[in-house]
């Protein structure tokens, strides 16, 4: 990990489970986070990548504190926020922002985009209301929007205009950290390097810093500066955007690289769709959890679990295997 940057947020050996019906009767843990470790450095963007269903949204929510960690800390301005809830953070819960993957629910239907983008301001500062109406319309040239939204609701506007209203209302207390969840996944192609490119104006704008959860890699490639792939509920693969795309170690990772079409290779290859989907993070295997995907495991792959091993660079993968394939 690079040792000249600050860092702003630490998330360490975070474990989060979940109880849940199996049966009539049963229920079962739900491993959806298994020992979580990775750091945010100031200014910057760590992309956290992986299938649905590798635990991505939920390292998200246990930040901004929607969900308690079971087990581990996260650490921000010093201090463990893993266990607190967003009423017990204080101050600090207003430095932590997330702009969710729906812009049609993630906006109060019932309110005027002028309320929405004045609440923040009301609850966390002392503004006048000149100061606040001057905040709201200077955030408004920023991100693109039109003065005379202020006065209309949410399900008048199209998504892009949603997502930029809510990408407003995130920005708007200028919180250190970003936490976006697929912003953009459920947007039209057409507009989705719009608000792509309006994330990362902002970002050098305000100088903030972003942890950015998508499972599209090409995506990855334009907005990181870090990436983290993720898989069944921990870090598979750790490295900057320019060793990471130049040289993948993990299965995985590889697997995940080899799904993105391009024009020479426009669909998957057949190995890579033979390995079927994410199991379950109900029952986890007694080794490596991706031992059931994976082209190159051995026997002892299926009996240990693997630690997440530096690779020199700050290159981290969880595979003992590298170097033999």
């Amino acid at each position: 990990m690079p040792q000249s940057e600050v860092k702003l947020l630490e998330v360490k050996n975070v474990q989060k489970v979940f109880s849940v019906k199996v049966g009539t009767f049963e229920k079962r843990d739900l491993h959806a986070l298994n020992g979580v470790n990775f750091d945010i450095y100031k200014g910057k963007t760590l992309s956290l990548v992986g299938e649905s269903g590798c635990g991505k949204t939920t390292v998200g929510k246990v930040i901004l504190g929607l969900y308690q960690a079971t087990k581990g800390e996260v650490i921000f301005r010093d201090k463990d926020i893993a266990k607190l809830s967003p009423s017990a953070r204080g101050d600090i819960q207003k430095d932590i922002q997330m702009i969710f993957q729906d812009p049609y629910s993630s906006l109060n239907p019932r309110k005027k985009i002028k309320t929405i983008l004045e609440q923040p301001l009301k609850i966390h500062t002392n503004m006048s209301k000149r100061e606040r109406k001057e905040a709201i319309l200077s955030l408004c040239d920023d991100v693109g929007i039109d003065y005379s939204y202020l006065e209309r609701y949410p399900h008048q506007f199209s998504g892009g205009q949603r997502q930029r209203i809510a990408i407003a209302r995130a920005m708007m207390l200028r919180p250190e950290l970003i936490l976006a969840d697929e912003p953009i996944s459920a947007l039209d192609v057409s507009i989705q390097a719009q608000i792509l490119n309006l994330m990362m104006d902002l970002q050098e704008k305000y100088n903030s810093t972003m942890l950015f959860i998508t499972h599209d890699i090409s995506v990855v490639k334009h907005i990181s500066d870090y990436i983290a792939v993720m898989y069944l509920g921990e870090i598979v693969e750790y490295a900057s955007k320019k060793e990471l795309f130049a040289n993948p170690k993990h299965p995985y990772t590889k697997m995940l690289f080899s799904t993105v079409p391009d024009i020479h290779t426009p669909l998957a290859t057949e190995s890579v769709l033979k390995t079927g989907e994410i199991q379950s993070p109900i029952d986890l295997p007694k080794g490596c959890f991706s031992q059931n995907r994976c082209l190159y495991k051995e026997d002892s792959c299926m009996q240990t679990h693997p630690e997440l091993n530096d690779l020199g660079d700050g290159h981290l993968a969880r595979c003992p295997l590298i170097g033999k394939f």
